[in-house]
């Protein structure tokens, strides 16, 4: 049975009876084995009839481990990495692996000439150079492991070359020393409008934030950390090499590479972090594997040439760490000598006082362990999580619950909403282009470098895009009664010279209510949703002001504020807007900014006793023009009722001072309700007319002809004020 299910029987092939096949190393998933027109020949000798073809091959059967690495272990991208782990946690001893020793460099090769004029995004490099190399193909065991480890076998070098990789975890690059301009290497960053063909035969831009590889004469060869060029690549005629080994900056290495779309095997182990002291190591491991190659004993190599960049080369950090912390984080009651002995295999070196401190020198593989919290960590790893048992951490006494007030008025806000029917939701953070055009609030945003998703690179500078995609998939699902609220950053542009964005807190409010609502039943739903938060916060003085506003119809669009503060806006969002999102009816949208809610103005929570005695409700219709805004309208009755209360309290005769109000005595007017809206040419030219219903109650009689009287022609005349006529 052939891999694929293929099964090989007694057969006739050509008018001859078959009881066998001949097969290609395609056909038994043998690649790396080569073959001659197709077929798998065996060298003379090799094997009798009868022998297995796996003994025969020397190829035993192997387990292949599928290992899931995580960004922060770049050590574990090889198996002397893993090695190292696995000796850890078994308690063995683990050693780098064993290869001939190359011996001395040969005084008769040639030094390289290297150089590096971007030692910060490149720290160090290596080159030497090795002659007399045998060409032809990898040993067998050798291009096998390849192929179970998912690369290609090429030839002698080039296999040599990536096995050291997977090996050791440098990678590493050979160049033909004979077709490099001036026998040398040098580094330095790419040119506007510069281009280098790499070697998967694609020409790639450069430009000044990527590290070019070049020869000594300055032509490219290959894009540093990522791919080498086609230009000195290694082929069958290929006799003296120019091995390069070098550690370069991971977040250059990830930028280049994610600009240009290109992935590889190098960048993935630079841009995640190699470890900078590991390049000697791979040219001894380089070497010595040549030299297993037929003709390899040949093999001569000479002193590398070596720039190790002072400020930008990554050197082993010394970490304090406390053996109480490491009990008081995992629950443990480990001592000194347990933590050093858990550290110690991983490479770590642990240096005590015996007073529970120690002094922790990271080995370079392990860059990313830069923390106390990171060798806590380690510590927790080696123990075994199973063998962290559950404690319950111990508190601190508390003689009370410690809130702060923006904690409070997100509490306040979510229980005031979610009261009134509203659904919380959760939109993300991030926006496209296309989402600023179509909210119309204009280029201006804070725009992402390395987004998750090329198509969202912009954070968003408010929350009704999000929303209105919120809604459109509601509606999509035949919801036609919505009302949503989220409470979530914003961000905008640095101010001044900051280098951060501006990040705000904001409350958005969107409502869709069906048809048969009423065709302003969303907007007047989102401004009964702003009187609703005004009473639960106890905000003074609120208000309501038209005003255009970015996104929100010209006419039905309104800034909203307490206490003097303007706080954000609400209205009903524009017909290209919300059509943008495909959705079909009208949007009721509200906006407060919660981080300048937090400093208005509250009302005092003073408790009243609820009258008993009967309302009297007044309906008074004023034009107006279109300037002045109905709220304004309403504060100002509100003002009236009190001065009318106030002159019509005590005996007086006409013309005298009105008498001040009573200690403890309240304004009759009990609610100002906007009832009514017209507009007509007879009114005049912009020009209105506002219905309002007005609510008259005392707390301690029934009020009677004479005092709403004097309570209504306070609130006309003060209206008149504003330029409102009455209307009859």
């Amino acid at each position: 049975m052939l891999p694929g299910d293929f099964k090989i029987s007694k057969r006739k092939m050509r008018g001859e009876v078959s009881n066998g096949m001949l097969c290609s190393p395609a056909e038994l998933e043998l690649n790396y084995l080569g073959g001659s027109d197709g077929l798998l020949v065996l060298p003379e000798g090799s094997a009798a009839p009868g022998v297995p073809l796996a003994e025969a091959l020397g190829v035993h059967p192997d387990v292949v481990f599928d290992i899931d690495v995580t960004p922060n272990r770049p050590d574990a991208l090889c198996m002397a990495g893993i090695a190292r782990d696995l000796a850890a946690a078994l308690g063995e001893k683990w050693s780098w692996p064993s290869t001939p020793m190359p011996g001395a460099p040969d005084p008769r090769v040639a030094v390289a000439p290297i150089r590096v004029d971007a030692g910060e995004i490149c720290p160090r490099f290596c080159a030497t150079v090795i002659e007399d190399v045998p060409g032809g193909p990898s040993p067998l065991w050798m291009s096998r492991r390849l192929t179970l480890a998912g690369m290609r076998p090429i030839s002698g070098i080039v296999d040599v070359s990536n096995y050291v990789m997977l090996d050791v975890g440098q990678p590493n690059h050979a160049y033909d020393l004979d077709r490099l301009g001036g026998a040398g290497l040098s580094v330095r960053r790419g040119r506007d409008g510069e281009t280098v063909r790499t070697l998967d035969g694609m020409v790639r831009h450069v430009g000044p934030e990527d590290c070019v590889i070049c020869d000594a004469d300055g032509s490219p060869v290959g894009i540093g950390g990522v791919m080498g060029a086609a230009s000195a690549e290694i082929d069958d005629t290929t006799r003296r090499v120019l091995l390069e080994c070098a550690y370069f900056d991971p977040n250059a290495i990830a930028r280049t590479g994610k600009r240009l779309g290109l992935g590889s095997e190098a960048r993935t182990r630079f841009e995640r972090g190699v470890d900078p002291e590991l390049a000697g190591r791979a040219l001894e491991r380089f070497v010595g594997l040549l030299r297993t190659l037929d003709g390899g004993d040949k093999v001569r190599f000479g002193a590398t040439a070596e720039y190790r960049d002072p400020v930008h080369t990554p050197v082993a950090p010394v970490v304090g760490l406390r053996t109480g912390r490491v009990n008081s984080l995992l629950g443990t009651s480990l001592s000194d000598g347990d933590v050093e002995r858990l550290l110690t295999p991983l490479g770590f070196a642990v240096e005590g006082n015996g007073e529970g401190r120690a002094s922790v020198t990271v080995p370079t593989w392990r860059l990313e362990c830069s923390r106390e919290i990171d060798l806590v960590e380690e510590v927790a790893r080696m123990l075994g999580y199973g063998r962290i048992t559950r404690t319950l951490p111990p508190s601190r006494k508390r003689t009370g619950a410690v809130r702060s007030a923006v904690a409070d008025q997100r509490r306040r806000l979510r229980g005031a909403l979610v009261g009134a029917g509203f659904d919380e939701a959760w939109t993300t953070t991030f926006i496209s282009p296309a989402d600023l055009d179509a909210v119309g609030i204009g280029p201006a945003a804070v725009q992402v470098d390395n987004p998750l998703d090329a198509n969202e690179s912009i954070l968003r500078p408010s929350l009704l895009s999000g929303m209105l995609r919120a809604l459109r998939y509601n509606t999509d699902r035949q919801a036609d009664d919505l009302a949503l609220f989220e409470i979530g950053r914003v961000f905008h542009l640095p101010s001044g010279d900051a280098d951060l964005p501006v990040e705000e807190e904001r409350l958005g409010v969107a409502v869709v209510l069906p048809r048969p609502a009423g065709r302003d039943a969303s907007v007047e739903a989102a401004v009964r949703t702003w009187v609703l938060i005004a009473d639960a916060l106890r905000l003074q003085d609120p208000v309501v002001a038209a005003e255009p506003a970015a996104g929100l119809h010209p006419g039905r669009a309104a800034r909203v504020g307490a206490g003097g503060v303007n706080l954000g806006v609400v209205g009903e969002v524009a017909g290209d807007v919300s059509g943008a999102y495909g959705l079909a009816g009208r949007v009721g949208w509200l906006d407060i900014s919660l981080d300048a809610l937090v400093g208005v103005a509250r009302r005092d929570r003073r408790a009243q006793e609820v009258s008993r005695f009967p309302a009297a409700d007044i309906d008074l219709a004023f034009v107006v023009p279109d300037t002045v805004a109905a709220s304004t309208i309403a504060a100002t009755l509100r003002l009236g009722g009190m001065r009318g209360a106030d002159a019509s309290t005590g005996d007086r005769a006409p013309g005298d001072t009105p008498a001040p109000a009573r200690p403890g005595a309240r304004s009759p007017v009990e609610g100002v309700t906007l009832i009514d809206v017209y507009h007509s040419p007879e009114l005049g030219e912009a020009r209105r007319s506002l219905t309002f219903r007005v609510r008259l109650r005392a707390s301690d009689r029934t009020l009677d002809d004479s005092e709403i009287s004097q309570v209504r022609k306070s609130m006309i005349e003060g209206v008149a004020r504003l330029g409102a006529q009455l209307r009859s």
